[in-house]
């Protein structure tokens, strides 16, 4: 099948951990990926292993703190593919784990701008796309501290019961007119960059590998409709 054949999705975060055993799973069944990130070099590696398999995919190095580029690229998609098919929100920031009087200012802010703001502005760019698939699907991927507070996870918990809220109530407003399906997957404990430095004391191999929380996010969007 060409790129224009395949289904389509957009996979945040995915230079690494479990963005980039999505990306890889996806195109392993037959998905075109756009795999985005910060680091180039790490999406560069992502985009081999995909292409090594006989997969395809398109890089989109950026930050996604960077708001307006997540309206470029959404311009982007659409005027090449005109839809797309999944949108897999990843990319996350956990911050300084710390009582909620002492969590510094500027990474507040910034902790909120990756792990809120940048999800409602993919939501809101590839909308219009979404809605242009014969059957859409927003993953966003969680955590327990979302729905379970836990001391000194303010930040990052927060953000992401915020995410949990937001993607719930798209998919309400979105479940009767559209084709659009919305999921959010809390993988647990994953061996992760961000698991690591959480838990620096913690034997990585006691918690599962990446690709073993991405077939979750892929069980998700192939679930029966």
């Amino acid at each position: 099948m060409t790129d224009d054949t395949k289904k389509l999705a957009l996979v945040t975060g995915a230079s690494r951990g479990i963005g980039a055993e999505t990306a890889v799973a996806l195109a392993a069944a037959g998905w075109h990926v756009i795999a985005t990130a910060r680091s180039e070099a790490g999406l560069k590696e992502v985009d081999d292993r995909i292409h090594a398999a006989g997969g395809t995919a398109t890089i989109a190095p950026f930050d996604m703190a960077d708001f307006d580029a997540i309206d470029r690229l959404a311009a982007a998609v659409g005027a090449r593919w005109g839809r797309l098919d999944a949108l897999v929100i990843n990319a996350a920031m956990l911050g300084t784990l710390a009582p909620v009087q002492h969590l510094d200012l500027k990474e507040w802010d910034k902790i909120l701008a990756l792990n809120l703001t940048a999800p409602f502005r993919l939501i809101r760019a590839f909308d219009p796309w979404l809605r242009r698939a014969p059957a859409g699907d927003v993953v966003a991927v969680t955590s327990s501290v979302g729905s379970k507070p836990r001391a000194y996870w303010g930040g990052y918990g927060a953000s992401k019961a915020a995410l949990e809220n937001l993607v719930a109530v798209y998919g309400a407003e979105t479940s009767n007119v559209s084709a659009i399906r919305t999921h959010v997957v809390d993988p647990g404990a994953t061996r992760t960059k961000m698991r690591a430095s959480a838990f620096p004391g913690e034997d990585p191999a006691s918690v599962k590998p990446a690709d073993e929380a991405a077939a979750l996010v892929i069980a998700a969007i192939a679930a029966p409709r």
